[in-house]
């Protein structure tokens, strides 16, 4: 079964405004693309960028350095400058569930490297007087920028309809 994905090439509308190759700006989530739409747009945007600022990390996992590729800088036309992470508000906290699982495993180690990762950039944003923030659904101004559905959802029982099998008599 195939899967639909949420990535694509978002094409610039204002290319004097993003720092970088406006022709390569690739989005990883409809987040990401509506947050790209939203600063491209944005008068109080200077500039902007995304994946263009890199930050290397350590991850205590595997004691090794990697590198962190920011999702988004913003330049405002007050002066300030913001480092974005865009995320879903789950992978910010703790994860719970039952300890004895893959997917708590799973959970856990993404978790940890998006610790080190944030930790990482925080000082990397603070060396150069500049802010690092997490934007997600739950937050502004991610919460205003993403669309609300405006397709009821179907229900359940009709959608499935289609896959049973038909029993032999």
């Amino acid at each position: 079964m195939a899967f639909k994905t949420h990535s694509g090439i978002y094409t610039v509308k204002n290319p004097s405004k993003y720092e970088g190759d406006h022709t390569k700006v690739t989005y990883r989530s409809g987040w990401e693309k509506h947050a790209f739409k939203w600063a491209d747009g944005n008068p109080d945007v200077v500039k902007w960028s995304s994946e263009e600022v890199i930050i290397p990390y350590l991850y205590e996992v595997d004691k090794r350095y990697h590198r962190y590729f920011m999702d988004m800088k913003l330049v405002m036309a007050s002066g300030r400058t913001f480092l974005v992470e865009i995320k879903p508000d789950k992978e910010t906290r703790i994860p719970t569930g039952s300890k004895n699982t893959r997917r708590y495993l799973t959970e856990s180690f993404t978790y940890v490297k998006n610790i080190n990762k944030w930790d990482a950039a925080r000082e990397y944003a603070e060396e150069r007087g500049w802010k690092f923030v997490i934007w997600t659904e739950k937050n502004e101004p991610l919460k205003s920028i993403i669309p609300k559905s405006t397709k009821p959802l179907k229900p359940l029982g009709k959608t499935l309809k289609p896959f049973r099998k038909k029993r032999k008599k």
